[in-house]
């Protein structure tokens, strides 16, 4: 049974495809947007355009931006000897957020897995290489700790090896906050394996 117009159900199908949006949410969307004043509804959609149209890869680093080169690799004032490989824009986000680390990124958009289809030349590997060989003398690999995130992280540091950078993984163990009985078994290895002394 149908019971909205096409209008309706194609916004409802469209929001739906968005990645985390379930139905009950495309619906909320949906509604949202068609009440809203006009000239909000046409702001959103130019905002959406803009950064499709507009949004590129930096140059130097592959993090998303606007310009040639993102604010950080621009900032003459980070440390260019040290990269921090993430896999998504967001990870580098979340470590700036942290206001603890100076150095430049490198953003690989994804992480090895063959099971999706995702090997290393889909990712932005090739670009990290060319920037090792630059004078830089640590490579943070601070991907996800996940099946993929390790193999990603193993990978990148086999190629490391022969170019003589020193290649540093980020630690992982108990969160802070945590309760210790409700950790998984691999993460509290991990936070042990990795201890040390205070």
């Amino acid at each position: 049974m149908r019971y909205y117009g096409d209008y309706i159900a194609r916004l409802i199908e469209r929001f739906g495809s968005l990645p985390g949006i379930g139905g009950k949410s495309a619906q909320r969307l949906a509604f949202h947007v068609i009440a809203m004043p006009v000239e909000n509804a046409r702001a959103l959609a130019s905002a959406i355009l803009d950064a499709r149209e507009n949004v590129r890869y930096c140059s130097v680093c592959c993090n998303l931006t606007d310009d040639d080169i993102c604010g950080v690799c621009g900032d003459a004032r980070r440390d260019a000897e040290t990269i921090m490989v993430v896999e998504d824009p967001r990870d580098m986000a979340a470590y700036e957020r942290t206001n603890e680390y100076s150095g430049l990124y490198h953003v690989l958009h994804g992480a090895i897995s063959p099971m999706n289809g995702v090997g290393p030349d889909d990712l932005k590997i090739k670009e990290l290489l060319k920037r090792v060989n630059d004078g830089v003398n640590e490579v943070i690999i601070a991907t996800n700790p996940n099946v993929e995130g390790e193999a990603t992280a193993m990978y990148i540091g086999k190629l490391m090896k022969p170019l003589g950078v020193k290649t540093t993984r980020i630690a992982h163990g108990v969160p802070i906050g945590g309760d210790i009985e409700y950790v998984d078994e691999v993460t509290l290895a991990k936070a042990l394996l990795w201890r040390r002394e205070i």
